[in-house]
């Protein structure tokens, strides 16, 4: 391909990033929203499907682990502006280099568990997107020991908190999102699916540098969203630098991808099946997608375009990520408005709001030991390489004798239960536990089934951003996985 077409190739993806950006509301779920819109690019940008290269061969790390001597104590959190008082937990944040030449660097939070923090296994949080915050969402939003009041300024106790069982760090992956950056700038239009789990990976070889007692500890890598291609990746890049002799042994034990993006056309088929089994679209609809749009190919007409925007269009005003909440309705409820305080699984759908407010605040970005800039959820970033499906990547993690649980929520329409199940029956693995319900205390906490190496689990009630909705059954699950084991069943 010339370096003109290329070039044409950069300025229209450019030109689709700053459109997307501005018609993004905040009222949304804009994790969300910008895995919606970088998927339907992908149809006319089908250079995104190949595989750029990435730094070494074979995806081995080149770069230089760095001295960590001291930067552990640099980057502990004495406290957060506004926390609730009794916290019992150490918590740090700060920068990574990952590679030096480039003046690039990822931003992390680490939360320990407030009890047997030195033998609780440790996990890695990751958001999707692409280009979304682990900070932002999984941290101030989800599965983190705080979420943001009304206020914008205070935080209150996730009771429910992932760190109640494990040691969990969230990283603001690739470069560009949130508090991450490069000094170039150019670094900004060339990332893709690889140079993410490189970059990753290699904060990670450095992480274990700065943090020395983790060097030896179980590790499970999560996320949710477009963290469907970062899990299994980053996870099959550790297994692949493991077995080098000069490199750190990273003691990875499983994965967990909720609400996954894993194969387009698997998923696409889902979401519009989805659609229509919960009456959000029409019978003539679903029959025109059904007629005109071949998904085991992954071929799209401009008829089975035409029916697909007709189905989007059909669903109306609502909370796509979780059918049956409301949407944010900002003119009534507003940062600063007064601190509201929300628990259980009454999840305020205005938080991302809230949390933007906070992590703007001039004093949480010092506490946090962040560079000083505009934060923001999530941003555009130019992409330059993603598979179509992962699929492969997963069945290699299998092999490998790693975990691997793919769970979803099963109120949400942008990445729905249909999506993962189609998915992992591509799979097609022998069936170890058959169909049946799990509970968290007494009531039915979602569905299972057990495959030969992997676990797909529902959480009910929960939406795209399980552990925001359902943090009680969400906690329950996780807390089983890190175990190794299924979710229970009722017994008497």
């Amino acid at each position: 391909m010339s370096l003109i077409m290329l070039s044409m190739k950069l300025v229209l993806w450019l030109l689709f990033v700053f459109v997307w950006h501005l018609g993004i509301s905040s009222n949304g779920n804009q994790q969300g929203e910008y895995l919606y819109k970088f998927i339907g690019s992908r149809r006319s940008e089908k250079h995104l499907h190949g595989g750029a290269s990435i730094d070494g061969e074979d995806g081995v790390a080149t770069h230089v682990v760095e001295q960590q001597s001291g930067f552990m104590e640099d980057d502990k959190v004495k406290a957060l502006p506004g926390q609730p008082q009794g916290v019992d937990f150490d918590q740090y944040a700060g920068y990574v280099t990952v590679d030096p030449k480039a003046g690039r660097a990822l931003f992390y939070y680490f939360v320990e568990s407030p009890h047997n923090s030195s033998t609780n296994p440790l996990v890695l949080w990751l958001n999707g997107g692409p280009g979304c915050s682990s900070l932002g969402y999984g941290a101030m939003e989800e599965l983190g020991p705080f979420r943001v009041n009304s206020d914008g300024r205070t935080l209150y106790r996730n009771e429910y908190a992932w760190n109640n069982v494990a040691n969990v760090i969230f990283l603001e992956s690739p470069a560009g999102v949130g508090f991450s950056y490069s000094n170039t700038s150019s670094d900004y239009s060339k990332i893709g699916d690889n140079s993410t789990a490189m970059d990753s990976y290699i904060f990670l070889l450095n992480w274990f540098e700065r943090f020395p007692q983790y060097k030896t500890r179980d590790l499970f890598i999560t996320g949710e969203s477009y963290a469907g291609h970062y899990v299994p990746q980053l996870a099959d890049t550790i297994l692949s630098n493991n077995k080098l002799t000069n490199h750190t042994v990273i003691n990875l034990k499983g994965i967990a991808i909720g609400n996954g993006w894993i194969d387009d056309s698997m998923c696409t088929k889902g979401m519009f099946d989805f659609f229509w089994t919960h009456a959000l679209n029409s019978d003539e609809t679903h029959e025109g997608i059904e007629r005109h749009c071949d998904f085991e190919s992954g071929n799209f007409t401009s008829e089975c375009d035409k029916y697909q925007s007709r189905g989007n269009d059909e669903i109306g005003n609502i909370n796509i990520y979780n059918l049956y909440t409301p949407p944010c309705n900002s003119t009534t409820t507003k940062a600063g408005a007064g601190p509201t305080t929300y628990s259980g699984e009454n999840f305020d759908p205005c938080s991302d709001d809230y949390i933007t407010s906070y992590l703007n605040l001039a004093e949480v970005q010092e506490a946090l030991h962040a560079k000083a800039t505009q934060w923001s959820p999530c941003n555009g970033l130019g992409w330059t390489d993603s598979p179509a499906t992962i699929l492969p990547t997963i069945n290699r993690l299998i092999s490998s004798g790693i975990s691997t649980w793919i769970y979803s929520g099963d109120t949400d329409g942008r990445v729905p239960i249909t999506s993962s199940r189609y998915s992992v029956n591509a799979l097609k693995l022998p069936v170890k536990t058959t169909w049946r319900p799990w509970y968290s205390g007494n009531e039915v906490g979602g569905y299972l089934i057990g495959y030969k190496g992997l676990a797909l689990v529902t959480v009910r009630g929960a939406g795209h951003m399980v552990p925001s909705y359902q943090p009680q059954r969400a906690l329950t699950m996780i807390s089983f996985f890190l175990r190794g084991e299924l979710p229970p069943e009722l017994t008497s």
